[in-house]
């Protein structure tokens, strides 16, 4: 069976019968976990186990897991900064900074793949332009070259520990200040001074180092009436035609207000597969899985599918396995030298 174009969320810590239909459906291809869905480390491996179980290939399973206020795990995991504090010092030390940032992507990739996860919706490649609080300190620099030379290295990271990179939110969500889950931010930056800033990162990562985007909920009013996730200028003219970009592009949330303005959740799915997405997020709305699934049309796509397959984790450690390794420890220490915090639940026993 291929791997669907749908990723819902679940609502508690276990599958009820009803999620475990839902899980099956052919149009389903990944889950998304919060919060919500966490108990413990016991827990949510049990949890990933048993979504692993339902199908082959198995589902996708994915976590906004960056650090600092999107950790979505935190009980038994590293308490990760945010990464922010990766690249503050940036410019007065390059090589310590890429280093940090390297094993701090390791660090993240590797606890998440040894209770199951196959990836998290990392890295942020949004410029910080002091703004957008939604973005703010999940933004690595202000720099578009210091965002890309981090991110590479956090990538680099991540794929030490066989986790794919998500980069978001594609072509930019830090010159806004509206927070697109609360309503739909407007950008009047023309494409030129886009692609010397905040494109800039999408750029020189997409053809190697990511094997998926994000796009923005965000209309670029300059350049299309649609916001980015559903716009075919944004997704095939630019991120498949001028970036040449071969991963998979998997919608933000489509229950967030800046996607309200293509209607309902089935024609908001509609639109954002017509404009190129490869996988929806269909979330945080109670009902609205069910009436996509209803009323959702989706064709068999051979190159949509291997896409999304490249997203699979791979080589995951147990867990017991990974804390007494010598890398995780020097992991941990690297983050608690960067940004110090009193009540980081670590063991280095």
């Amino acid at each position: 069976m291929a791997l669907g174009s749908l990723m819902v969320d679940l609502l508690a810590t276990e599958l009820s019968e009803t999620e475990k239909e839902i899980l099956k459906h052919p149009l389903v291809g990944g889950v998304i976990l919060f919060s919500r869905n966490f108990e413990s480390v016991e827990q949510i491996t049990r949890l990933c186990d048993e979504i692993h179980q339902l199908r082959q290939p198995h589902l996708l399973i994915s976590v906004d897991h960056e650090g600092g206020r999107v950790q979505r795990f935190r009980k038994g995991f590293s308490r990760l900064p945010p990464v922010a504090a990766i690249g503050k010092e940036y410019h007065q030390h390059p090589k310590l900074t890429l280093e940090r940032a390297e094993e701090s992507g390791w660090l993240m990739a590797a606890e998440l793949r040894a209770v199951g996860v196959d990836f998290s919706f990392a890295p942020v490649l949004d410029l910080d332009y002091g703004v957008s609080q939604v973005i703010g300190d999940r933004s690595f620099h202000r720099d578009p070259l210091a965002v890309t030379d981090i991110a590479r290295a956090y990538i680099q990271g991540m794929k030490r520990a066989w986790m794919s990179a998500v980069g978001k939110h594609f072509p930019g969500h830090g010159a806004v200040e509206v927070d697109s889950h609360l309503g739909l931010p407007v950008d009047s930056r023309h494409l030129e001074d886009m692609l010397q800033a905040d494109m800039l990162p999408f750029t020189r990562l997409c053809q190697t180092e990511l094997a998926g985007i994000m796009p923005a909920h965000i209309v670029y009013e300059n350049n299309d009436k649609l916001p980015a996730c559903f716009s075919p200028f944004w997704l095939q003219e630019m991120l498949r035609g001028k970036l040449q970009f071969q991963g998979a592009i998997l919608s933000d949330d489509l229950s967030m207000e800046g996607a309200a303005i293509m209607g309902g959740p089935l024609e908001r799915a509609e639109a954002a597969l017509s404009a190129g997405c490869d996988m929806v997020l269909v979330c945080n709305n109670p009902g609205s899985v069910e009436q996509v699934i209803d009323g959702l049309k989706v064709s068999t796509d051979p190159l949509r599918n291997a896409r999304l397959m490249r997203l699979h984790g791979r080589h995951a450690t147990p867990r017991h396995e990974l804390q007494q390794s010598a890398e995780w420890k020097q992991a941990v220490q690297t983050v608690m030298d960067y940004a110090p915090d009193p009540e980081m639940e670590l063991n280095l026993t």
